[in-house]
This record gives structure tokens, C-alpha cells and sequence, in this order.
């Protein structure tokens, strides 16, 4: 299942890598969390990588290709974008326009980094229990088919 993917963290900052990775640690998931300092790298490993990634962090400003052409890149390549990859952005602020071009690139979501290690982890714990319990198109797991299991186990043991 995809879950079980590597989480992809596309981040050139040095300190907010650091802060990601003590963060990661700290809440302890058992996904490989792997770490690119720009989108080149990024979507070099992603296109060229059988292992699909539970989901995409990136940030928006970043050295040779920036986290807007990153996204554009996955969509418009084939393999990838039949994955279906959850692409987040995660980032320090961003003007109203922005916001609507990065929604128009149909971006499953858009954060706000925190201030705080608290806030931080807070919010990658969010981030992480929503696309946990979240399906997709590459979920090996039938949803509607589980919860009638479900629902005829349940009225058995009654």
C-alpha cells in the first residue's frame, strides 16, 4: 500500500531541513523520509524510481527548479502522474495570488511553516494522520469494500 512510501521533502534550507528531520524523528513514523535541497534532484528520483512515495513536501523557492515547476513537471509526466502523489506545499508565506495559482496546479494542499517545534510537529502530525487514512486511485485496499466487511462483521457478532 502507498502508505508505506517514502515521504518525499523537497526543502533547501538548511535549518529547516534540520527542523524537519527532528521532527520526523521525534513523531516517529515508520516511512523512510528522504531529502532533496532543490526540484531537480527531486523529480530526477521521483521519474526514475519504482517506489511510489506516500506524498510530496516541498517549498516554493528553491536553487534550479523552484516547487511550482516541480509540481508542473510531475503532472505533465506520464509515470508519475498516474501515481496520484499527494503534492504538498510547505512554506514560510505566500502572497493571495499565489495561493490561487498553486491551487489552480490542482496542489493538494498549501501549509504555513510554524514558529515553534511544538506547532511544527502539530502540523506534520496533521498532515501525516490526513493522508493516512485518505485513499487513492493506488491504494491496493478496496474503502467501500472494507467498511461492508466491516458492517457484515458487525451485525454477526450481534
Amino acid at each position: 500500500m502507498r502508505h508505506s512510501g517514502p515521504i518525499i521533502i523537497v526543502e533547501d534550507d538548511a535549518d529547516d531541513q534540520e527542523l524537519m528531520e527532528q521532527t520526523f524523528k521525534a513523531l516517529d513514523y515508520p516511512n523512510e523520509i528522504l531529502y532533496f535541497s532543490d526540484g531537480l534532484k527531486a523529480l530526477n528520483f521521483i521519474e526514475n524510481n519504482d517506489n511510489v512515495p506516500f506524498f510530496i513536501l516541498s517549498d516554493i523557492n528553491m536553487p534550479l527548479l523552484n516547487g511550482f515547476e516541480l509540481r508542473k513537471r510531475i503532472q505533465h509526466h506520464e509515470k508519475t502522474k498516474i501515481r496520484c502523489i499527494p503534492f504538498l506545499f510547505f512554506t514560510t508565506g505566500a502572497e493571495r495570488h499565489a495561493v490561487e495559482d498553486i491551487y489552480a496546479m490542482s496542489v493538494q494542499g498549501f501549509f504555513i511553516k510554524p514558529n515553534t517545534m511544538k506547532e511544527f510537529q502539530n502540523k506534520i502530525r496533521s498532515i501525516v494522520e490526513y493522508w493516512s487514512e485518505c485513499y487513492s486511485p493506488v491504494h491496493d485496499s478496496n474503502p467501500q469494500k472494507e467498511r461492508s466487511e466491516t458492517a457484515m462483521q458487525h451485525n454477526n457478532s450481534k
